[in-house]
């Protein structure tokens, strides 16, 4: 089998495991660049070359500084200003949103800032008594669209901007798609107000979140007979878990009330049991001598909830260690004194069984338990808590030297305009780096944790695999299709097919990935046709960035569920406004970067 050949199958084979996510990207990564080495295509040297790009450093360096922002409350700040601003009013409501989201997103990335404030928005959509599901999707929206606006709004940017350095050409400076940027963001922002807030759904925000789950008939009250069998026992003496497949969420004695009773707590006769479990479970009771259904038992929050105790959302991450696991699995009540009583994945809400689901990105929790036992999981990036929560935490004396470290690196990376030195981009984020450590703003035992290694070593491991295409001249081979086949019909209409094919490699696989894949066949397209290719490049860019169309984009997933958003939301929303992008990409791109 030829080189091209190989390249093009592994290509293949590589959208696939990304399309399926039967893999971790960063996994797909790694095997994609062992059998470009193992069959010859690539050198040992060639195939691990894309981990010494001063690219992976600066992105690295980005999410300590973004880190020093996050630590210090900067965004959660901002947030609690919009209601300030805009009160109840939607309309208003969802442009300070999308503004505040864009420019947040062109420093922070539109990941980390839809995560920022997703708990915030929830939170103010609770004040405003307008439904989650009318902001949480202009939310992403705003921060997917703010991305594309700066050098540092996406890795893709930086990872574009690392490769064409192959082909001679200069990388992107800060600003570079600023312009073009900042008019797709209005163009879609527009479109948001005038027509996507109409066919937004109304969906989320209710009172109670025992209704908002719909566990309303799988908890019932159990009343403990004098001649029962468990009187005198504990909890986990008495197996009611095992036996009656029933979990115990709290004990009603007298006036007194146990939530989240521990296995050792003691069972009385008179003692009502607060059980959940699934209506046959329920009325198998009935069979037990010495318990009995209480009939007249009224479900709400205040019956699962005590002075400590409370029911917490929150949401697993993409990097939790939970995802791929099982409640049963991690032992989760038992490690974390926490009880799960639904998941909600995707508008699915799950209630039976629920230490047999395997948990996933995204997925919703309600959990009974204190919040001293739900901090130390949101604090280590495991799951996050879904509600508006003070600054108290944040290290807000350390606010100033937030700043002044990400001012310090905008700084020197505009040094070649301010004194016509340029400092390499690498620098100038270790130099902001350094002032957060110096200054104890980022503790150095945090600054690992910081980084998300997975998108390092998925870029890293994709720049090697542009080099297998060039190599091998498959960029070249596809080039020469694309050249006979469409450059008949000019120029614009070439940069629209690649801006659409990255559109649609973005729905199944990563942005990077997409985006580092269709660069090089796109740059051998503009020299084979004599054409400028930044114009190509810039486009592509753009193109990445515009995952609306699907919720698989992270931001979009994040606000999924707690949207209780359907796919086709996203699908009959996304569409039109991926449209708008495409349109104002291909007519403004060419007009500042002339074929």
């Amino acid at each position: 089998m030829s080189p091209i050949a190989i390249t093009l199958v592994l290509l293949v084979v590589a959208i696939i495991l990304f399309a399926t996510e039967k893999l971790p990207v960063d996994v797909v990564g790694i095997l994609l660049v062992l059998a470009l080495i193992m069959t010859r295509v690539l050198t040992v040297q060639e195939g691990v070359a894309g981990f010494g790009n001063d690219i992976i450093i600066t992105i690295a360096g980005l999410f300590i500084l973004v880190g020093g922002l996050i630590k210090t409350g900067i965004v959660d700040l901002i947030g609690r200003r919009l209601y300030r601003l805009a009160g109840d009013n939607e309309f208003v409501l969802i442009a300070l949103i999308m503004t505040v989201a864009a420019a947040s997103a062109s420093v922070l990335k539109n990941t980390t800032t839809t995560a920022m404030f997703l708990p915030v928005i929830i939170g103010l959509a609770a004040k405003a008594k307008v439904a989650p599901s009318k902001l949480l999707m202009p939310l992403a929206f705003g921060a997917i669209l703010g991305g594309s606006c700066t050098l540092i709004g996406t890795s893709t940017n930086l990872a574009v901007s690392g490769a064409i350095t192959r082909y001679g050409l200069a990388p992107f400076s800060m600003f570079e798609l600023t312009t073009v940027g900042i008019v797709i963001f209005a163009a879609g922002m527009f479109y948001m107000l005038v027509l996507g807030r109409k066919m937004l759904p109304n969906r989320g925000g209710g009172t109670s979140l025992t209704d908002d789950y719909s566990i309303r008939e799988y908890i019932s009250e159990l009343v403990v007979l004098p001649n029962s069998r468990l009187v005198g026992k504990t909890l986990g003496e008495s197996n009611i878990n095992i036996e009656l497949e029933l979990n115990v969420l709290g004990i009603i004695r007298g006036d007194e009330k146990r939530i989240a009773p521990s296995a050792n707590e003691g069972i009385e006769a008179g003692d009502l049991l607060i059980v959940e479990g699934t209506i046959d479970d329920i009325l198998r009771v009935k069979e037990e001598v010495g318990l009995e259904i209480k009939p007249d038992f009224k479900l709400n929050d205040g019956v699962l909830e005590s002075d400590s105790v409370e029911l917490f959302e929150v949401m697993v991450m993409r990097d939790s260690r939970l995802v791929g696991q099982t409640l049963k699995s991690v032992r989760f009540r038992q490690n974390y004194a926490l009880t799960v009583l639904a998941i909600n994945r995707h508008g699915e809400t799950f209630i039976n069984k629920l230490s047999g689901v395997n948990l996933k990105f995204g997925d919703v929790l309600l959990v009974q338990g204190t919040r001293n036992e739900i901090e130390p999981l949101v604090v280590e990036g495991e799951m996050l808590l879904l509600e508006d929560v003070s600054a108290s935490s944040m290290r807000i004396e350390k606010r100033k030297w937030a700043i002044a470290a990400f001012l310090l690196f905008l700084t020197l990376s505009l040094s070649k305009i301010v004194i016509g030195f340029d400092i390499p981009l690498a620098v100038c984020v270790l130099s902001g780096v350094m002032l957060l450590l110096a200054t104890k703003t980022v503790r150095h035992s945090e600054i690992y944790s910081l980084i998300d290694f997975r998108l390092l070593v998925l870029i890293a491991c994709m720049m090697s695999f542009g080099v297998a295409m060039e190599k091998t001249g498959t960029d070249i081979f596809l080039a020469g299709y694309i050249e006979d086949y469409f450059g008949l019909y000019g120029p614009t209409a070439v940069l629209a097919g690649f801006f659409l094919l990255t559109v649609i490699l973005t729905q199944p696989m990563s942005n990077q990935a997409a985006a580092l894949v269709v660069l090089p066949i796109a740059v051998k397209t503009a020299v084979a046709l004599g054409l400028n290719p930044r114009t190509f490049i810039v486009a592509i860019t753009y193109a990445a960035s515009f995952s609306f169309i699907t919720p698989l984009e992270p931001a979009c997933v994040l606000v999924y569920t707690p949207g209780r958003y359907r796919f086709m939301d996203f699908v009959k929303i996304g569409t039109l406004l991926t449209v708008i992008a495409f349109i104002v990409s291909i007519i403004l791109v060419p007009v500042f970067w002339p074929f």
